[in-house]
């Protein structure tokens, strides 16, 4: 793995931008692990994601649903969440036909080698604010593999 970016979160605002910093680094088709504990911004990060990518609806998380799909101009960007699952196994089937249509996957609790993630995003609660750790999990296809 190789740490992309570090950058620490204290207001909303900086997650916004952190989520259109990062959205030039993710190819077309790429999977996002998320991870953090409760309340760590892992949705919120991802309500962001979704505006820089033009979405103009309502981001909520997937918790009971399991996955969103959220149309944007740039392509369908899939939000899935892992945390009620003892076994996500039965469930990734269905996400990575999701994956084929999306611009990005997003998912929260995932564990990167299982989902076969690009990146890990790490959102870590430190004090009042938040830092934020993008890892490159897999070499691009331009780094070789």
């Amino acid at each position: 793995m190789r740490l992309l970016l570090s950058r620490t979160l204290h207001t909303l605002e900086d997650t916004r931008a952190l989520a259109q910093e990062v959205l030039p680094l993710m190819p077309p088709g790429g999977v996002v692990a998320l991870t953090g504990p409760l309340g760590a911004g892992k949705t919120t990060f991802v309500r962001f994601l979704a505006e820089a990518l033009g979405f103009r609806g309502r981001v909520t998380s997937p918790s009971y649903t399991l996955i969103h799909a959220y149309p944007t101009p740039e392509g369908l960007l899939v939000h899935a969440d892992l945390y009620r699952l003892e076994d996500p196994k039965p469930l990734l089937p269905q996400l990575l036909a999701a994956e084929e249509e999306a611009r990005l996957t997003l998912v929260e609790w995932g564990e990167p080698e299982t989902l076969e993630a690009d990146f890990l995003l790490r959102l870590i609660p430190e004090g009042e604010a938040r830092r934020a750790e993008l890892w490159q999990v897999r070499p691009s296809e331009e780094e070789g593999v």
